[in-house]
């Protein structure tokens, strides 16, 4: 017997380790039987404003931060968020949503010896209920860290789900890149069995780097245009890769609490000196060298690619050296806001009491369902759990009339 639940209209949020602003989607979820179907109804990418954007990343390792820049912190992130959620209802759900989704914005992910000890998203989720009336699922990560696992890539949720078809007809590992602040890798092999892990840096150092040639007028190279008129120091480039995290086995995870400014001026300690357009060459040759590594090792000759390193047409460049790089535009997920449509997907899985995590990608003990729930304006009434394990992902346009 085929078992559909009706349709629930999912606001999903975040900001990443880039902390560029908030990515907001809202996607259309219904699941006949096995198969989860998501329509991509809209999404924006809303800038922080200055002030706390600056004050988001000195708050960031290894600064310290007190516990009153903290909690105002959470407050401030949090309405933030809720003005993206609200904006996003009106303008992009046509006024009709169900469900907010919020991974916040990650501002420590504490790694001991290759074991995740803890993680802590900002973006107090109450803020988001109260300024929007709609139950929030928030908090998405600490479950699985509790369980044993890193809470990281939760990208791997929907690379599982969405990209197993395409393993299995094509009968090899099919490889997911997403290249935010820290690339992520996933590899969904055609018997359904799936490997995900953070691979390393993808914008964290080039990120830090072109604010320090810019002297703070670019947080990033705009357009490659640094990269492309430099050289690759070698030198610099064995130093960086000799780093002891690429090494290790998977699970793992990593964030700007290891890749930080003074990594990078550690890095560079004792070299000759390294002009602006050379150092961001070297550090786009690291991310595209540490990403290739990882897909060779599984035999990934092609990646489906989101995130902002796309904007980089020197990365891209130096990925497209290595392997074919396919945009997940053309799978149907805007590459901009895929993170921002797994965030749905994460809260409606939650919402339909299923697990949204993949215990062979974060190192988790087992499947848990995620997320704390604020609720909304009225009464709490959650959907009753859906009957039976949710294997596949299609992504279906829009209809337009």
């Amino acid at each position: 017997m085929v078992v559909s639940t009706s349709e629930l209209r999912v606001v999903g949020l975040l900001s990443g380790t880039s902390v560029d602003g908030i990515d907001v989607a809202v996607a259309s979820l219904r699941a006949v039987g096995d198969e989860l179907t998501l329509t991509p109804l809209g999404h924006r990418e809303v800038p922080y404003p200055e002030r706390l954007r600056r004050d988001i990343l000195a708050a960031l390792p290894p600064s310290g931060c007190s516990a009153e820049e903290l909690t105002k912190l959470d407050t401030r992130v949090g309405q933030a968020f809720a003005d993206a959620a609200a904006t996003a209802v009106a303008e992009v759900a046509g006024g009709r949503a169900d469900l907010v989704a919020s991974l916040g914005q990650t501002v420590f992910h504490w790694i001991e010896q290759g074991r995740a000890e803890g993680t802590l998203q900002i973006g107090q989720p109450a803020w988001i209920a109260e300024r929007t009336g709609l139950p929030v699922v928030a908090d998405l990560r600490v479950r699985d860290v509790a369980a044993g696992g890193h809470g990281a890539p939760l990208a791997s949720t929907l690379d599982a789900l969405w990209l197993r078809s395409t393993a299995e007809r094509e009968s090899k590992p099919v490889g997911a890149l997403n290249i935010g602040g820290i690339a992520n890798l996933t590899v969904v092999h055609p018997d359904g069995s799936v490997l995900a892990y953070d691979t390393g840096p993808g914008n964290a150092l080039l990120d830090i780097a072109a604010a320090e040639v810019t002297a703070g007028a670019q947080h990033s190279d705009l357009d490659g245009a640094l990269a492309s008129r430099g050289t690759v120091r070698q030198d610099l480039l064995s130093r960086l890769l000799a780093d002891p995290y690429y090494a290790a086995d998977p699970p793992k995870s990593t964030g700007k609490e290891y890749f930080h400014a003074a990594y990078l001026r550690q890095a560079t300690e004792g070299l000759p000196p390294i002009d602006g357009p050379d150092l961001l060459a070297t550090l786009t040759e690291l991310t595209a060298a540490t990403v290739a590594a990882e897909c060779l090792r599984h035999g990934v000759t092609r990646v489906v690619a989101s995130g902002g390193g796309l904007r980089n047409p020197a990365l891209v460049a130096a990925l497209r050296t290595r392997m074919t790089v396919v945009p997940s535009d053309e799978n149907g997920l805007p590459s901009d806001a895929k993170e921002a449509y797994l965030t749905a997907l994460i809260g409606w899985l939650t919402w339909n009491g299923i697990p949204a995590n993949v215990p062979s990608a974060t190192g988790s003990a087992g499947p848990r369902i995620l997320g704390a729930i604020t609720p909304g304006a009225g009464p709490m009434t959650l959907s009753a759990p859906h009957p039976q394990p949710v294997t596949r992902l299609r992504v279906t346009p829009l209809e337009t009339p």
